[in-house]
């Protein structure tokens, strides 16, 4: 099984792309779990989302304590919380960042394997402004899911919320993200 947390800030997408990882999961064939986690409900405070991927029936119906991969969308949480706290030694860091993985690494402390993408970069080239949908298509990369079957899923999610003109820009930003997440196998 493979247990995802992403650590980001009240508006910034990591409930919805965890909603949206869990889809393309269970269109995969995998069972799947997705939930959030957040305290007061404002724009802008840390939010917490997790995900359970596994080829057997999940039991488990907490939070997530030892992720296999933790993914960062807002940078500025490496220095208010522990996104690597409880993460595997073996397990994969995916950071929104400027800075390079030896960057990173020596702020958290991780020494697994970390993943940085400028996420916001990607974002603001494509037109969408958000790092989330970079940040989904990296980790559905790092987790082996098709690019084909992880457009599909945003169109599907995201097509009847979004202008065609938006959407397409999304899945420019989301194709970015992924290229950047291959190549990297998040462990169980």
């Amino acid at each position: 099984m493979k247990e995802i947390r992403w650590h980001g800030r009240g508006g910034q997408g990591a409930k919805t792309v965890s909603q949206i990882l869990a889809q393309i999961n269970l269109r995969e064939g995998k069972h799947v779990q997705s939930f959030p986690e957040y305290g007061p409900e404002r724009s802008g405070a840390p939010v917490r989302a997790f995900n359970r991927i596994a080829d057997e029936e999940i039991r488990i119906h907490s939070g997530v304590y030892k992720p296999s991969a933790a993914v960062v969308v807002d940078e500025s949480l490496l220095d208010t919380e522990n996104p690597a706290e409880g993460l595997k030694e073996d397990g994969t860091l995916i950071v929104n960042t400027k800075c390079s993985a030896d960057e990173i690494r020596s702020r958290t402390g991780f020494t697994g394997t970390i993943v940085v993408l400028d996420a916001n970069k990607i974002a603001d080239d494509a037109g969408t402004g958000f790092p989330n949908i970079p940040m989904l298509g990296a980790v559905a990369a790092s987790l082996g899911s098709e690019l084909q079957v992880v457009e599909d899923e945003v169109r599907e999610t995201m097509g009847g919320k979004l202008s065609k003109e938006i959407l397409d820009k999304n899945l420019v930003a989301l194709r970015g993200g992924y290229e950047a997440g291959k190549g990297v196998q998040v462990g169980s």
